[in-house]
């Protein structure tokens, strides 16, 4: 059986705490600083009962409609987002700290108006597609519901228009057969739930659990309203530090920061997930799931799966530009960390609200068959070196919108069971 060493915590929650005080005082952060020294206590106690806990179970009853615990089981459910009334999201701070400044004029010029209409209708053609390519692989497909973006609402704390619905990886992260909707640190996206209630309420009626994280305020104290981002250079530095736009004056994530591998589950602290969020998840999943902490050298870490993407047990692509400050762990526990090519996207291909890494954000159907980029000819080659199947299909259009595969789906039910994999 693989082990690693429990990754939570460390020198990163130390980091948060350091950062944490000399922003909101030290009250709070003597309160985060014991928060993960306390967590790590906890996870060493449950690894020392861990030997007795080997045993692979299943705790879903057999006809609940949600049961997923990892990134690869057969593949049965999924919901696939919609692109279909896609919107620029406003121009607001924690946006301008998640996007490259040669994007900056056209987030200007079209926050909270339609994404351009001709891509926008190549993107949706290209994503019903992938819907009937699914289907024909014998998965079942949902689709969340229609809804006019551009409205403008109002809260007591800020105002916004709507986004997309096009990425249900960012907002639902499903756990056995608990569906957690995300609280999300976006502005734009504070009511992008609606578009998933009628599916999730339907998945709740037929058994299975249901949680919503606390909805964060989004109030101005979230974020830093003075994050100085001019330049990548600038994002390395405040990466490397330990700082992000995103504060820790109420807990925030996005569930794309989070990656599934049976009882252990791995995340990165980001633009849009905080310490708070990620303490959150840690206490409302445990003692049965495991959270850890990991890190990248990263500039504008945002959502893990294009930097980290566990793809079988003991297997994960690393991506080479990105690398993980914990990897040596992943080594020593005995699992294959590979190194995916270089992305074959053009540079003229507008991405903007992602990277050319999307590349490597798959969909695992199971552990021998991959959904992957028709375009991506090097990582096809790759996955069949790994005596992996590729599935291709174009979504290059949609890969503008922000999302591969891994984020344009969100798996609701895997046919597997509960199992450790770090023990």
């Amino acid at each position: 059986m693989l082990r690693v060493r429990c990754l939570r915590g460390g020198s990163r929650g130390a980091e948060a705490a350091h950062y944490i005080g000399s922003r909101l005082g030290r009250v709070f952060a003597g309160w985060v600083q014991r928060s993960f020294w306390s967590t790590q206590a906890a996870t060493a106690s449950q690894n020392t009962c861990a030997a007795d806990d080997n045993k692979a179970t299943s705790p879903v009853p057999k006809d609940c409609p949600v049961c997923s615990y990892n990134e690869w089981d057969p593949l049965e459910e999924v919901i696939v987002g919609r692109a279909e009334s896609a919107c620029v999201p406003p121009f607001s701070v924690e946006v301008k700290a998640n996007t490259y400044e040669k994007y900056w004029g056209f987030y200007q010029t079209f926050g909270g108006q339609s994404f351009p209409k001709e891509h926008l209708k190549k993107a949706i053609a290209e994503i019903e597609e992938m819907c009937n390519i699914l289907k024909r692989e014998g998965v079942i497909v949902k689709r969340p519901d229609p809804i006019d973006w551009s409205v403008k609402y109002k809260t007591p704390d800020f105002e916004s228009t709507g986004m997309y619905a096009a990425m249900p990886r960012d907002i639902l992260l499903v756990v056995g057969n608990e569906i957690i909707e995300a609280p999300m640190a976006w502005r734009a996206r504070f009511f992008e739930y609606r578009a998933y209630r009628r599916i999730i309420k339907d998945y709740f009626n037929r058994g299975a659990k249901w949680t919503t994280a606390p909805k964060p305020t989004m109030a101005d104290e979230l974020y830093d309203q003075d994050y100085p981002i001019c330049s990548v250079e600038d994002r390395h530095k405040l990466a490397a530090q330990g700082k992000f736009v995103t504060t820790e004056f109420e807990p925030c994530f996005d569930a794309a920061d989070f990656i599934r591998a049976g009882r252990d589950i791995f995340v990165q602290r980001s633009q849009v997930t905080n310490y708070m969020g990620i303490e959150w998840m840690m206490r409302h999943l445990a003692p049965e799931y495991r959270v850890h902490i990991i890190s990248f050298k990263d500039p504008n870490p945002m959502h893990i799966d294009a930097t980290f993407n566990i793809i079988g047990p003991g297997l994960v692509l690393s991506n080479p530009d990105r690398p993980c400050h914990q990897i040596e762990l992943f080594k020593k526990a005995g699992w294959t960390v590979i190194r995916p090519p270089v992305p074959l996207i053009p540079d003229d291909h507008p991405l903007w609200m992602s990277s050319k890494w999307l590349s490597m954000n798959v969909l695992m159907l199971d552990e021998k068959r991959v959904m992957v980029d028709a375009n991506e000819t090097s990582i096809q080659k790759m996955f069949e070196n790994l005596g992996i199947s590729t599935i291709k299909v174009n979504i290059r259009h949609a890969n503008s919108l922000g999302g591969g595969f891994h984020c344009w789906t969100c798996d609701i039910r895997r046919c597997g069971t509960l199992q450790s994999y770090f023990d």
